[in-house]
């Protein structure tokens, strides 16, 4: 396969969450073309079985396999537990997740050596966190706890109104009786919901959000592998599987910028052709 330096970036999420991490990349990475699809019709991710999870990857990374990729970042930490071996295993490009780089940030972070860690159902269970942490470092203390209410926040747009400030406030409730210093926001979705989530953990614990470790991350590889685009005007563009409206109004106010945005039609996949 030709990989040349005009071509773009796929990045996948289950809805708008994916969205930060894209942002990063645009301020790290302004040449950069940008493939997004967000699988909003089937977002959240968190409550189903890894199986089902792993077959949604699949189908959008073939939807994505369309269009000239050099890079594809698997911006939901979900399918990240979930897919990206199976995903590096079947295309030929270098596929990132957001995992490794939010544990990277956090050890750099932490002082006392106790993280928390916040995500989804699927993403806890798996814990995918605890381990990549312990990996690193075996006597970091790791405290998990499961938010499936807070993606679903995000995606409605209720993300700055006093009802996300009352369920960020339950669903961090289990922090009140432990001593950490780091917080992992181990969703996407959640750094939208980072100025309560900080409220309530207060000034002493960082909050780590994997969208700026990811993209220096993307930057290093492209850089080593001589495909950083130069010279060049990107031009993003930007799929739903739900619906496009609330997508857009979403995407607009946090990137900052007006966006195309398409409806995307996803088909079942047993293998990527790419």
């Amino acid at each position: 396969m030709d990989i040349k330096k005009e071509h773009a970036i796929g990045i996948l999420d289950s809805g708008v969450g994916g969205l930060t991490v894209a942002k990063e990349v645009m301020r790290q990475l302004p040449q950069e073309a940008i493939i997004y699809l967000g699988d909003t019709k089937r977002c959240p991710y968190g409550p189903r079985t890894k199986e089902e999870v792993k077959k949604f990857t699949l189908e959008i990374v073939h939807f994505l396999s369309q269009f000239p990729l050099k890079a594809l970042v698997i911006a939901c930490n979900t399918a990240t537990a979930a897919a990206l071996h199976e995903v590096r295993l079947q295309i030929p490009i270098p596929v990132l997740g957001v995992i490794k780089p939010g544990v990277r940030a956090a050890i750099k972070a932490t002082k006392q050596h106790r993280i928390g860690v916040i995500g989804t159902q699927g993403t806890i269970q798996s814990q995918a966190y605890e381990q990549a942490l312990k990996r690193i470092h075996p006597e970091i203390e790791v405290y998990s706890v499961a938010c499936p209410q807070f993606a679903p926040l995000v995606e409605n747009g209720l993300h700055q109104s006093e009802l996300a400030e009352k369920v960020v406030a339950e669903g961090l409730a289990p922090f009140q009786n432990i001593s950490i210093d780091t917080l992992i926001l181990g969703c996407t979705h959640y750094p939208l919901l980072a100025e309560s989530i900080a409220k309530v953990m207060g000034e002493k614990v960082e909050i780590i959000s994997s969208a700026e470790e990811t993209a220096a991350e993307l930057s290093t590889i492209l850089q080593h592998q001589s495909l950083l685009a130069y010279d060049y005007t990107p031009d993003h563009h930007f799929f739903t599987t739900g619906d496009p409206h609330s997508f857009k109004k979403i995407a607009e106010t946090w990137l900052g910028q007006t966006i195309k945005i398409e409806q995307a039609r996803l088909e079942p996949v047993q293998k990527i052709s790419f």
